[in-house]
């Protein structure tokens, strides 16, 4: 299981790539793994303020659709549009060119909850 270790991660399957104010956020290789085949990426909250925890949007493969939660506070600032045409980026580039959303963070964000990868292989075994 792919794992990067400069990256952040969510009990909830999510990662997190912080520079500066700026979060990039994806969906686990052990996510998308469980999810199977991605068909479609659903993200209609750009320029939104959101709450750490509340969703932002989903995720639908072939025989489900998954909730995508916010694993920081901030503004949703841009989606990233070529999984518009190439969900399955997801599938096979989750921790590249599969991220999903970019946000800005907020002054009083918390990043406490967030899990080094070796707390994240703990959660998943």
């Amino acid at each position: 299981m792919n794992t990067p270790s400069e990256l952040k991660y969510t009990k909830d399957h999510e990662w997190v790539k912080i520079e500066g104010n700026i979060a990039t956020i994806g969906i686990t290789d052990f996510a998308q793994g469980e999810l199977g085949d991605i068909v479609y990426v659903d993200v209609d909250t750009v320029d939104d303020d959101i709450n750490g925890g509340d969703v932002f949007g989903s995720v639908e493969a072939v025989k489900t659709v998954s909730d995508l939660f916010l694993p920081i506070s901030g503004k949703v600032t841009e989606f990233n549009a070529a999984l518009e045409d190439q969900p399955e980026l997801l599938n096979t580039d989750p921790y590249g060119n599969g991220w999903i959303i970019k946000l800005e963070i907020a002054e009083d964000a918390d990043h406490s909850e967030l899990l080094s990868a070796e707390e994240y292989q703990a959660v998943i075994g």
